[in-house]
Order: structure tokens, then C-alpha cells, then sequence
């Protein structure tokens, strides 16, 4: 279950880094990032933050449009898999290079 403790109202992540709130809306539409409801107002989970600050230097910083970072998100989501899919089976491969 998410700790309430660890969700930060959408407002203070915006005046953190300096973004209007239709951004953080926008990335939701692309499910970029995932908001959570309570009572009516909008929270984004703490380990989504790291994801957030790559995403506000990817559009503001590199001028790269909402589906540029889908794709680019996608393709990294890609790399990720393929190395832990490499991790296991170089573990695996070792434990035939042991017998």
C-alpha cells in the first residue's frame, strides 16, 4: 500500500521546478507518470520525481516534444529489459560453464 507520506501535492513539484500544472497533466495523458487522487487533488509519488526532472530537462532544456519523450521513455523502458534479460542469462550461462 503507497504511504500518503509519500505523496507530494503536484503544486509544490510544479513551483519546485518551475512548470505550469497543465504539464504535469500532459505527462499523465502520455502515462508518463502516474498521479494520484485524494480528495479532489492531485499527488505525485516521491520515486516519481527522479522520472519528472529527466522529462522537464528533455522538453525545456531540448526543446523535445510530449511524444519525442514517449518514445524516447519507451526505448529506455526497452534498454532496461534488455539488460536485465542479459543479466540472466549470463547467470544462467555460468551455471553450465560450472558443471
Amino acid at each position: 500500500m503507497m504511504e500518503t507520506t509519500d505523496l507530494i501535492p503536484i503544486q509544490i513539484v510544479c513551483k519546485y521546478y518551475n512548470i505550469p500544472v497543465a504539464f504535469i497533466y500532459r505527462l499523465q495523458e502520455f502515462e508518463l507518470i502516474e498521479l494520484t487522487v485524494l480528495k479532489r487533488d492531485f499527488f505525485i509519488h516521491k520515486k516519481e520525481l527522479r522520472k519528472v526532472e529527466k522529462i522537464v530537462r528533455l522538453h525545456y532544456d531540448l526543446d523535445i516534444n510530449f511524444e519525442g519523450i514517449d518514445a524516447i521513455n519507451n526505448l529506455l523502458e526497452q534498454v532496461n529489459a534488455l539488460k536485465q534479460e542479459i543479466i540472466t542469462l549470463h547467470n544462467r550461462l555460468r551455471l553450465y560453464e560450472d558443471i
